[in-house]
């Protein structure tokens, strides 16, 4: 469709659910069913329809279905910030298009969370599935509080990781934006919350050690002492130790940040104190690989010397050598209930807070001892 410009340039209009109502032979009510529920039609006549589509290259309004439905057909995503980014500098490359150089090994390493991207491809996943978009925010630096309220009003909902947001804060944006809490505690609010079973997960890993294979002398490595998840995975640990009439520490032995960087740094410790303990239970599987990284180069076997395990269940652990016992949580899943937690708020604004808690399953591998030849 061509028009005519005030000044005189002929310039392509955009083309209406109108026009390709016209152009297919059918009603608008038609071509609306064909874009969102082409099952519900005919074939023929969806294809008379998508053809107008291609010949006029329509693109649905997102802004004017929003209004008629008083949405915005978007879900929020809000995750940390883990790279401790203040303030950028600007991209700075080489003019040349191939460069070489060398890469030692223990240099920089990008940070990366697994955990965070399975959970994202779920959110993103059952957004698609019920015709959403997803918006993704990184709660960065001084500016988060702007940045969140920016986002919760571009958005029908926030699917938000416990701890990424002041709770107060988090309230605030509650009060007119519905809210649903991944991985975190329910402390006296109206949030919907989704999770796992990360403690009776942990309990069920340290007793499969304890009894199985016999071991005694169980340490711990946690992440950051302000995660939820983490407090639950000791707790679970330590609630192990005790039915077994074993002491139990009052905080695990290491601390790290769920990185594999980190779970190096702490295997180093472990090493030049020369004090393995029988079992290392990490709080997450990119610190246990981080520690497998280093014991393996000191020359320390896993599991003859020391056992080691994980949680979260990543791709990665599972091709280790040797591949490590873990905890494996439906990452993926977490996202997908996480939407549809948020879509049944949407429909029912006044029902009671729900909390979702997704099972787990103890993954048996060659780092604890089993499954070896």
């Amino acid at each position: 469709m061509v028009v005519v410009s005030p000044t005189g340039v002929p310039e392509r209009s955009r083309a209406t659910v109108y026009d390709v109502a016209e152009r297919a032979g059918v009603s608008i009510a038609t071509v609306s069913r064909v874009l969102r529920r082409p099952e519900a039609v005919s074939r023929a006549t969806t294809q008379r329809v998508l053809d107008a589509v291609r010949e006029l290259g329509y693109v649905p309004s997102g802004s004017a279905r929003g209004l008629a439905a008083r949405r915005s057909g978007a879900v929020g995503l809000v995750f940390p910030d883990f790279d401790d980014v203040e303030e950028i500098d600007p991209v700075c490359l080489s003019d040349e298009p191939v460069t070489v150089r060398p890469d030692p090994p223990g240099g920089a390493e990008p940070v990366t969370n697994l955990y965070m991207g399975e959970v994202m491809r779920g959110v993103e996943i059952e957004a698609w599935r019920h015709s959403l978009s997803v918006t993704v925010a990184v709660a960065r630096g001084a500016r988060k509080e702007a940045v969140l309220d920016d986002l919760a009003g571009r958005v029908d909902g926030l699917v938000v990781l416990g701890g990424t947001v002041p709770a107060d804060v988090l309230a605030r944006i509650g009060r007119s934006t519905p809210v649903v809490v991944v991985a975190g505690h329910r402390d006296g609010d109206d949030h919907d919350h989704v999770g796992t079973a990360n403690g009776p997960g942990m309990r069920v890993l340290t007793e499969h050690l304890l009894h199985v294979h016999g071991l005694r002398d169980l340490a711990f490595a946690g992440g950051a002492a302000d995660v939820s998840d983490d407090r639950d995975r000791f707790d679970g640990f330590r609630a192990a130790l005790r039915a077994a009439g074993l002491p139990a520490p009052e905080a695990p032995l290491l601390r790290g940040d769920f990185t594999q960087a980190r779970g190096r740094d702490l295997a180093r410790r472990l090493v030049d104190a020369g004090d393995l303990p029988g079992a290392l239970v990490c709080a997450n599987d990119q610190t246990a690989l981080g520690v497998l990284d280093v014991l393996l180069g000191a020359g320390v076997r896993v599991p003859e010397d020391l056992v080691l395990t994980g949680f979260d269940g990543i791709d990665a652990a599972g091709r280790s050598r040797p591949r490590l016992t873990t905890v494996h949580q439906p990452m993926v899943e977490l996202g997908r209930v996480s939407v549809d937690v948020l879509l049944q708020r949407l429909a029912e604004p006044g029902a009671p807070p729900t909390t979702r808690v997704l099972p787990v399953q103890v993954l048996l591998r060659e780092s604890c001892g089993c499954g070896r030849a």
